[in-house]
C-alpha cells in the first residue's frame, strides 16, 4: 500500500508520524520503503540520526519516487511511506497520483483547518480517476481540558466533505520531541507511556489488520 503522510502546513508533525509509523509498521514485521519528497528532509535528517546511533532496526530514505509503480510486483507486499512537502510541488502532485490513501495530520487551529481545506483541493484537482482514501486526525493537540481548540477543530474537521476523520489524537507532548531528536519511535523511547499509547491507538485505527 503506498501511504503519503502530507499537509500543506508546516509543524503539522507529518515527518514525526511518517517516523513512528515505519517503526511501528517493522516491529509488525513489515516491509517498509520510506519516500522524503519535503525539502526540508526532516524525514531524512532523523533516519541520518537512527544509523548514527546504530539503532535497530535501521532505516534507509529515498528522495524520489519516480521509480515507485503500483502494479510493480516489488511494491505489492510493502507497505510504502511517502512524506511530502509543498516546497516540492512536482514530488508532492507525483505521490498524490500514486497514494492508495493520503494521512493528514492536522493541529488545532484554524490556520491549519484552512490550510487542510486547501490541501483537500489539491488533492481533488490531482486526482480525476479513483481517488485515494483520505484521512484526518488531530495531531498536536491540547491536553489540558479546559482548553476547547481541539475540540472545535474536530467539529470543522468532521464537517469537511470526502474525508474520514479518526477519533484518535495525538497529543502536544514532549515525549514525541525528545525521541524524535534521539532517532528513537515514541514507543522505544517510553514504551508505556501516554505518547506511546495514543500512538498505538492511532496505528491501529490506520492498519487494522496488523
Amino acid at each position: 500500500m503506498i501511504t503519503v503522510v502530507g499537509n500543506l502546513k508546516g509543524g503539522c508533525g507529518k515527518s514525526t508520524v511518517t517516523f513512528n509509523l515505519a517503526l511501528w509498521l517493522i516491529r509488525a514485521g513489515k516491509t517498509v520503503q520510506l519516500y522524503d519528497l519535503d525539502l526540508q528532509a526532516t524525514l531524512t535528517d532523523v533516519v541520518q540520526v537512527r544509523q548514527e546511533q546504530g539503532y535497530e532496526p535501521s532505516l534507509k530514505v529515498f528522495p524520489r519516487c519516480n521509480k515507485v509503480q503500483p502494479q510493480d510486483e516489488l511494491f505489492k507486499d510493502m507497505e510504502i511511506l511517502m512524506d511530502v512537502g509543498t516546497a516540492n510541488m512536482t514530488s508532492l502532485k507525483k505521490a498524490i497520483s500514486l497514494a492508495n490513501r493520503i494521512i493528514v495530520p492536522v493541529a488545532p487551529s484554524q490556520a491549519d483547518i484552512w490550510s487542510t481545506q486547501r490541501f483537500l483541493y489539491i488533492i481533488a484537482s490531482e486526482v480525476k480517476e479513483q481517488p485515494p482514501e483520505v484521512l484526518i486526525f488531530i495531531n498536536r493537540a491540547d491536553t489540558h481540558s479546559a482548553i476547547r481548540e481541539s475540540d472545535e477543530a474536530e467539529e470543522a474537521l468532521k464537517s469537511l466533505p470526502g474525508v474520514k476523520f479518526l477519533p484518535c489524537r495525538l497529543c502536544q507532548r514532549t515525549t514525541y520531541r525528545r525521541s524524535f531528536s534521539e532517532g528513537l519511535a515514541v514507543f522505544e523511547l517510553e514504551s508505556s507511556g501516554k505518547a506511546s499509547q495514543e500512538f498505538e491507538e492511532l496505528a491501529k485505527f490506520l492498519y487494522p489488520n496488523i
